[in-house]
């Protein structure tokens, strides 16, 4: 237990499982996959919602053994839960409200005079293209869209307040 409990606290912090080690400490229960499976995914979910809610290693392991657990695994796996509450607890906060971020604008403004559609059209248009950092995969995606004069005038106000308002958070 305490073995299967490490592979799913390596997964939780982001190490992911080695299935082969997985499968050589279930072979003697002889569990099949969907057991191991199954048992991967309640650690899972006992060991990240404990973690998630401070729940102490006494409590977890009287609510498991209430649960009706033996009290040798619910021992095994809260002093595994015990040992590494602290890190698993830093990797959800570390994880936890992800936001993108803008890297880079690219603009433009084309005056359009006519069109095949209208005769005088006379207006202004904005093209912008976006850089979006995506944090969970690190990578920089373009968004691109044209704005008509007055859809800039409140995209530009728009912002100008979410920048105040962030500008507030943090000071």
């Amino acid at each position: 237990m305490k073995l299967l409990c490490a592979q799913v606290i390596k997964d939780l912090m982001g190490q992911g499982i080695d299935y082969d080690k997985v499968s050589k400490l279930t072979a003697d229960a002889k569990f099949e996959v969907g057991d191991v499976k199954a048992s991967i995914a309640a650690l899972n979910f006992i060991l990240s919602s404990a973690a998630k809610y401070n729940v102490d290693g006494e409590s977890l392991a009287n609510e498991l053994q209430q649960l009706g657990l033996p009290k040798e695994h619910s021992m095994a796996l809260c002093r595994s839960y015990a040992d590494n509450l602290t890190n698993l607890q830093e990797e959800f906060r570390r994880k936890s409200l992800r936001l993108s971020r803008l890297e880079s604008v690219d603009w433009r403004v084309d005056y359009i005079i006519s069109s095949s559609e209208l005769k005088d059209v006379n207006e202004p248009c904005v093209q912008l293209r976006l850089g979006i950092r995506n944090p969970d995969v690190d990578t920089v995606d373009p968004v691109a869209f044209t704005l008509s004069a007055d859809k800039f005038r409140v995209f530009l106000r728009d912002l100008k307040q979410a920048n105040s308002m962030m500008e507030n958070l943090t000071s």
